[in-house]
């Protein structure tokens, strides 16, 4: 079966799409298999969950669901603004949740991993996390640069008024 989005967008050239890194997709794909390979063989064999013993599972599970409810959200949110409709006019995007973070896909991502480390605690897991995060923000670098040529003193812009991941609590806001 065909998805909706699929019918919509396939084999059309999005003018109003930057781009990605060529192996963003692949690589992102593959981490998260190895990812739940780790996750879920430390479940079955134990090797490095010693830190569930120390760690309620109350707390985990309720950090856990929290952090993959928020990696759901903004998944949800950056991605419908980035793939909702197509823009007449190519720009950079500040809208809602790229107001606060340049990267709120991606972020999503590392929390993802992060919430299911939380509720089974894995330091297997931990260290795929860790490549996982590193190989996002080498995609996000890539990115950043096709963002820059194309939109130049715009995107620079937006560099300075938004961060990359973290929201800031205190300080600059960003224009919209």
């Amino acid at each position: 079966m065909v998805s909706k989005y699929t019918r919509r967008h396939a084999g059309q050239h999005r003018d109003d799409l930057t781009g990605e890194h060529a192996f963003g997709d692949a690589g992102q794909l593959l981490l998260f298999f190895l990812f739940l390979a780790v996750w879920i063989t430390d479940i079955v064999f134990r090797y490095s969950t010693l830190l569930n013993d120390y760690v309620p599972l109350a707390v985990r599970l309720t950090l856990g669901i929290s952090l993959l409810l928020l990696s759901g959200y903004m998944a949800w949110a950056g991605m419908r603004i980035v793939f909702g409709k197509v823009r007449k006019t190519p720009g950079v995007i500040r809208q809602g949740i790229f107001g606060v973070v340049r990267h709120p896909i991606y972020l999503s991502e590392v929390m993802l991993y992060l919430g299911l480390i939380l509720i089974h605690i894995s330091l297997a897991a931990l260290g795929v996390w860790v490549m996982a995060g590193l190989f996002l923000h080498y995609i996000s670098r890539h990115e950043e640069k096709l963002l820059l040529a194309r939109f130049g003193d715009n995107y620079a812009a937006y560099m300075r008024d938004v961060p990359m991941y973290l929201p800031r609590l205190f300080g600059r806001r960003p224009k919209v």
